[in-house]
């Protein structure tokens, strides 16, 4: 099983990125996955997350609206759209994956460590 997340760069105020992590040794079919970020001096934190238990994304609160979450099952791989971009935004962005769908989106991205795989990040530097 691995993740791997790509589409991070440097990145102006008010931009746009969209993040791409590409999964092999497993299917997204009935999988839950996510991003997750981590600023410097700072906690990993859940920015948004589907689960096929309920299949309604989970963003958190400052990224809803702008930040959008999807997969493509038959590429193998989890995006991240990401529009209206702040200083604020910038970290290390992770995508994470669970094999089952046991809880709801809201769920696995309020609690990291119920996803089993982890891809190295993807860092975004938004420029004021």
């Amino acid at each position: 099983v691995q993740l791997q997340a790509s589409g991070g760069g440097l990145v102006q105020a008010g931009g746009s990125v969209r993040l791409s992590c590409e999964v092999s040794g497993f299917t997204l079919d009935d999988r839950s996955v996510g991003w997750f970020r981590q600023a410097p001096g700072k906690e990993r934190e859940g920015v948004s997350c589907i689960s096929d238990l309920d299949g309604r994304p989970y963003y958190r609160e400052s990224v809803k609206g702008r930040f959008a979450i999807s997969k493509d099952v038959a590429k193998y791989t989890v995006y991240l759209h990401m529009n209206d971009l702040t200083p604020e935004d910038t970290a290390v962005y992770y995508c994470a994956a669970n094999l089952v769908a046991y809880h709801s989106s809201g769920y696995y991205c309020q609690h990291p460590t119920g996803m089993d795989y982890w891809g190295k990040g993807t860092l975004v530097t938004v420029s004021s």
